[in-house]
């Protein structure tokens, strides 16, 4: 394949995240270094009016893009090793870029957390992808890069210490200071509706193996009550674990089941020990019940959207988003019964707010990663972070991301 004329194309600069990731990509590589990359979207005055405020030189390509027209779109692939992109939510906004990645070989990388979206996407477009060589890579930022990474690096752990992976690994999101981004509740409202047009999306959202080529068929835990975890604590629902547990099984999968055929993973938030940690686990329980419920009115859908979304180009403030943190542990064992010491904790931290600080420059990383990636190792595909980058991915992001992956004992 001959070289493109950019190595990554940011879709989306103009939107809040998209301008954070042009940030980013200008204060980390520069705009006249080796690396060679453009912004992109709807609106070229608009998109050179941030590089401006941003700092960036004349001489930073802005490019004109459309969602809505496949032309545009087909024309901005062709000139681009990897379209990072942060338009969303991408069951509305995403199908073309996807094809047009698919036909024309283009890399991709997105921050997609709508699973019935990415099945539908696996199964139009992934035998394109397999043609032309395009490697398509969803949901690169809080969801689903720590949990994909977390569970890959425990597994990997495990097998150096035992020789074989854990069967069992419980993800337990321990702090999470700055919350999710506008993107994911506009992902999630949108999800919600399309189920209301179509029973199957619901069908999808409670399957682990929705992503997944053939299913293993191992009973998976629910994850929607409160848990108690020996050594661990209370735990209650985690609302990304029906993201991320798709994620996780679909490496499994991608990875000729590199943790087996009998895995299982489940994923809750962590809210302490005792009886003070059941009482903080059961309110969760039901105010996240309450939530749901509402988010079942259309009217309370219209709410959020008018009154809870931050607006085009609003989010966070930059003292927010610095201040901001998460950590997450990961505990693997053989399973119910297999109490014979063969058991490992490991953690996953960020420096930076999730949705926002932290999640711009994963997706970057995960861009460049894949763009340096040899398809003799990755070939053309739909894949997940972990299957397609692996450790490589995992180094990166502790080198340039703030990530931290450790084992802890």
């Amino acid at each position: 394949m001959s070289p493109k004329e950019f190595d990554i194309v940011v879709y989306g600069a103009s939107g809040f995240t998209g301008r954070l990731v042009a940030e980013y990509v200008l204060k980390t590589y520069g705009a006249a270094g080796p690396l060679r990359w453009a912004m992109a979207g709807r609106d070229k005055g608009k998109l050179r009016a941030i590089a401006r405020e941003l700092g960036a030189p004349e001489s930073l390509p802005t490019l004109e893009a459309n969602a809505d027209d496949a032309a545009t779109l087909d024309a901005l692939a062709q000139r681009a090793s990897v379209i990072l992109t942060t338009v969303g939510p991408y069951q509305l906004y995403g199908e073309a870029l996807v094809a047009a990645c698919a036909r024309t070989g283009t890399d991709y990388v997105d921050l997609c957390g709508e699973p019935a979206w990415m099945a539908q996407m696996i199964a139009r477009y992934e035998s394109a992808a397999k043609a032309s060589g395009a490697r398509i890579t969803f949901s690169c930022g809080f969801d689903s890069i720590p949990f994909d990474c977390g569970v890959f690096y425990l597994q990997q752990q495990a097998m150096e210490r035992f020789g074989h992976p854990f069967t069992r690994v419980r993800g337990r999101v321990r702090t999470m200071k700055g919350g999710f981004s506008g993107g994911t509740l506009a992902s999630m409202l949108a999800t919600l509706e399309a189920g209301r047009r179509d029973p199957s999306i619901v069908k999808t959202m409670t399957n682990p193996y929705a992503l997944v080529p053939a299913s293993p068929g191992v009973r998976q835990p629910r994850g929607d009550s409160v848990v108690h975890d020996e050594g661990i604590g209370w735990s209650a629902p985690f609302i990304m674990a029906a993201i991320n547990t798709k994620n996780v099984h679909r490496t499994n999968a991608l990875t000729n089941f590199r943790y087996g055929r009998d895995f299982t993973y489940d994923e809750m938030q962590l809210m302490g020990a005792g009886n003070a940690g059941e009482k903080r686990a059961k309110a969760a329980l039901n105010q996240a019940r309450t939530q749901m419920a509402l988010l079942a009115f259309a009217p309370t859908r219209a709410l959020l959207r008018r009154f809870a979304l931050p607006k085009p180009g609003q989010g966070p403030s930059k003292q927010e988003r610095e201040s901001g943190s998460y950590e997450v542990l990961y505990v693997g064992d053989m399973g119910a019964g297999a109490n014979d010491g063969r058991t490992l904790r490991a953690v996953v931290s960020g420096d930076k707010d999730p949705g926002y600080g932290s999640t711009s420059k994963m997706i970057t990383e995960a861009a460049l990663c894949l763009k340096d990636t040899p398809r003799s190792t990755t070939p053309g595909a739909i894949w997940t972070p972990a299957a397609a980058m692996g450790q490589a991915l995992i180094a990166r992001l502790q080198e340039k991301a703030g990530l931290r992956f450790g084992l802890e004992n």
